[in-house]
């Protein structure tokens, strides 16, 4: 081959992926996982690296060896939490070697740990020592355990604070029932094996149990409707039984939805969301998930409970993974009751995620304490109307005990509450807060006196929902960022010294 033509070949294979594989994009280990039951694993050391290793082979059923002259603190708490954990005090010996299938050098001293790592190697025993990669004969990964299933992230030694981090991202994703999911596999394998011809069948078969009503079952603890699911599938049955989720969007923040929620968004085929739900939060369900506005606001109601119901119903009956997303928590103000009555009446397995409920996330912003020793030790979740629309009394005693109390969708009802719980015996001066859209970016904070709300209903200017906190905690929270809460010409207008005091 000619000088020109080495040079272009050469050149082609560091061009075209196709040919050839960067260097920097190959591993420099091999992932693999060791057998460790019953097995001793030994860790050299007394300090709090050992002792982190000792937490993290506490998740497996190894037997644990540690020795040093003088043990810590943290390794004495690892090690009495963990029977399977054996202390030898007393210098590393060789003989410590014997039988064991992993080495740990965690002395914290640089010559004692490759003292320890050469003495393994001599023995044919791999080893590990902490926070020098260039005597690790393997690296020891940021676990996620979901036993059986486990998933090992590692950086090779050279970043482990990023491969925790990625391992943070992966146990929000993997749910903590992924192992009894396993489990449940493992024991329909020799079933599925024998009357379920091998190929596309049988993966088709393990597809929709992994995926489908038999996995949200299991996830949401009902194991006996997971196996008839699953008896369903092996009956040669493709019409799967769809599932609901009640979800709690919390207050409308994308940051305060939890964990669960947001994977269940991914998994979900068909999306009914309350109007309060903003669009952000709604964009993280799947992308080809159908979504349905089926919110009621002021005026203009576009579905009504009824209709709500009858399409829960359906849509699960028709096989399809339906979350009904609710604004704050489901089961507080939310008709979760009635959608849960008529899931059970039809048959169909639901599981409820709650949500951040809009008091908590408005206390959380104005910083008030909605339980305070000497001050208030309970505390009332109210609405502004009852069924008929009427403004509700029932909790003035409360109120007037010491009570703190929340009043949902308070704004248009304000004036009647306040007029209620004044007449009622509350002290017009008694400190209030209102918070609009409560945890998000256009939140707005008003404070001032009970006597104070007879106006706010008149407020054009306040158009999101609204949360009233009533009680002598409010004067605790953070006043100095609080609007006032009645309408005033005067451009600095101080809070109200009932409430300053």
């Amino acid at each position: 081959m000619s000088e020109l033509a080495k040079a272009t070949t050469k050149t082609e294979s560091k061009c075209n992926p196709k040919h050839r594989v960067s260097d920097t994009a190959r591993l420099d280990v091999f992932p693999a996982f060791h057998k460790v039951a019953g097995r001793t694993v030994l860790i050299v050391g007394g300090g709090e690296e050992a002792a982190a290793k000792i937490r993290l082979l506490s998740q497996t059923t190894a037997e644990i060896r540690t020795v040093a002259t003088e043990f810590g603190p943290e390794v004495l708490a690892a090690a009495r939490a963990n029977a399977n954990v054996r202390k030898v005090s007393r210098a590393f010996q060789k003989s410590d070697l014997e039988n064991t299938i992993l080495v740990f050098a965690a002395t914290g001293e640089a010559d004692e740990d490759r003292a320890i790592v050469e003495a393994a190697k001599a023995a044919g025993i791999p080893a590990n020592a902490v926070d020098r990669p260039e005597l690790c004969d393997f690296f020891t990964p940021a676990l996620v355990n979901r036993a059986p299933v486990a998933v090992a992230v590692t950086s090779t030694g050279v970043g482990p604070v990023l491969a925790r981090h990625i391992r943070a991202q992966i146990e929000g994703m993997l749910p903590l029932e992924t192992g009894a999911l396993a489990r449940m596999a493992e024991g329909f394998r020799e079933t599925a094996a024998k009357v379920i011809p091998a190929g596309s069948a049988r993966r088709a078969f393990w597809a929709r149990f992994f995926s489908g009503s038999v996995a949200a079952n299991v996830l949401s603890g009902n194991d006996a409707a997971a196996r008839n699911e699953a008896q369903r599938l092996l009956n040669g049955e493709t019409n799967e039984n769809g599932f609901v989720w009640l979800i709690g969007a919390g207050p409308g923040a994308e940051d305060l939805l939890t964990l669960r929620a947001q994977r269940l968004l991914q998994e979900a085929d068909i999306i009914l969301h309350d109007q309060l739900v903003p669009e952000a939060v709604v964009g993280m369900g799947r992308r080809d998930a159908e979504r349905i506005k089926v919110g009621k606001a002021k005026g203009a109601h576009s579905f009504t409970q009824e209709e709500i119901n009858q399409l829960l119903v359906r849509e699960a009956t028709a096989g399809k993974r339906v979350v009904r997303l609710k604004s704050g928590d489901p089961m507080i103000f939310g008709r979760a009751g009635e959608e849960i009555s008529v899931l059970r009446d039809a048959g169909i397995g639901y599981e409820i995620v709650p949500g951040v409920t809009a008091a908590l996330a408005a206390a959380a912003s104005a910083e008030i304490p909605l339980t305070l020793r000497g001050v208030a030790s309970s505390l009332v979740f109210a609405t502004g109307h009852d069924k008929d629309g009427e403004t509700l009394p029932d909790w003035a005693g409360l109120a007037l005990s010491g009570t703190t109390v929340a009043v949902y969708m308070g704004k248009t009802v304000a004036a009647g509450v306040a007029a209620r719980l004044i007449d009622a015996g509350l002290d017009q001066t008694m400190p209030v807060m209102a918070i609009e859209n409560a945890a998000r970016a256009d939140e707005a904070i008003y404070a001032g006196a009970l006597s104070d709300l007879s106006g706010f209903s008149d407020r054009d200017e306040i158009g999101g929902p609204v949360l009233m906190i009533i009680g002598n905690v409010v004067a605790e929270a953070a006043l100095e960022r609080a609007l006032p809460l009645k309408r005033t010409d005067v451009v600095d207008e101080e809070i109200p010294s009932s409430i300053a005091a």
